[in-house]
């Protein structure tokens, strides 16, 4: 079959339903009902999934073969509620519930960041407290949004005060822009977070940074979240809020790559938005993201040189 034909499942992989089946599953949640500013991310994992048929299964940089030793498979998407952003949460951590609770690790195709959420209220039920790795432009901390409290800006505010993550283990990276106050990235501080704005990334490698990083981190499970805002918009404009000078794709992937050895429990790359990717570069960045995420999940080999 040409990588033009057949299903559109993440890498051509097979459409399966029972993540008991599974080490790892890929998982769509079309959702967009949470963002504040440009919808369209419920089009985020049918796109990324059509740009994924070019990834093969080896990664020639590391030597990582994921299918040598793992079960991977596509799970497909989690029927959310497209008018109601509360129940679609619940359908989600649902859904969740059921993958964690079958040993499988999913690598969630976004949607908004306020899927995050529920994924982590069902790890949490498994795992207890996670670490966790976040690579975004945003701290998604705020307490409301025009007055909701569950929105793709507060993720992280909810997940923080339900007890669902181990402070002293999350780093947040990325992070930059305008704010709404002078203190915007004081909330996380306080909370033991380790914050890097953007401005301690500019011009150099971040394996530096990801060593240190990797110390703080591991000792439990992690979860990883990746916001596609977090990577400079020349690279990555389909984002419902994109902020100029981010992160470049080389700094990404040493981020990525730098997690190899850890407890991962999960990850997501999200806030994908179509409608502003015409030709589908964010989309095939994502696809690229999600792959090297599979990459360095436990259990995956690399292979040594002949």
């Amino acid at each position: 079959m040409p990588r033009f034909g057949g299903l559109a499942t993440m890498m051509r992989l097979p459409s399966v339903d029972d993540p008991a089946a599974l080490d790892v599953g890929f998982v769509g949640v079309p959702l967009d009902l949470g963002t504040s500013h440009r919808s369209g991310t419920r089009f985020g994992p049918r796109q990324i999934r059509a740009e994924s048929v070019l990834l093969r299964p080896y990664q020639m940089a590391t030597r990582a073969a994921p299918f040598d030793a793992l079960r991977v498979a596509d799970l497909g998407d989690v029927a959310i509620n497209p008018y109601n952003l509360i129940d679609s949460i619940a359908r989600i951590e649902r859904a969740f519930d059921a993958i964690v609770a079958a040993g499988c690790r999913p690598i969630t195709l976004g949607g908004d960041h306020t899927i995050t959420l529920p994924i982590l209220r069902a790890l949490h039920r498994r795992h207890g407290p996670i670490g966790l790795i976040h690579i975004d432009a945003h701290a998604d901390v705020n307490d409301t949004m025009f007055g909701e409290k569950l929105a793709h800006g507060t993720t992280f505010r909810r997940a923080q005060e339900e007890g669902l993550l181990d402070p002293l283990r999350v780093a947040q990276i990325g992070l930059r822009g305008t704010g709404y106050t002078a203190q915007d990235f004081d909330w996380c501080r306080d909370q033991g977070f380790r914050v890097v704005q953007v401005e301690e990334c500019w011009g150099r490698s971040l394996m530096p940074l990801m060593q240190e990083l990797r110390a703080r981190v591991g000792g439990g499970p992690v979860y990883f979240t990746l916001d596609i805002d977090g990577i400079d918009p020349a690279y990555a404009p389909g984002t419902g809020t994109p902020e100029i000078a981010g992160l470049t794709v080389p700094q990404t992937l040493e981020l990525i790559r730098g997690a190899w050895g850890l407890n991962l429990v999960g990850a997501d790359v999200v806030e994908v938005s179509p409608p502003y990717d015409p030709l589908g570069n964010t989309a095939l960045l994502a696809a690229n993201l999600a792959f090297e995420l599979l990459c360095v999940m436990p259990g995956v080999p690399r292979r040594t040189c002949a």
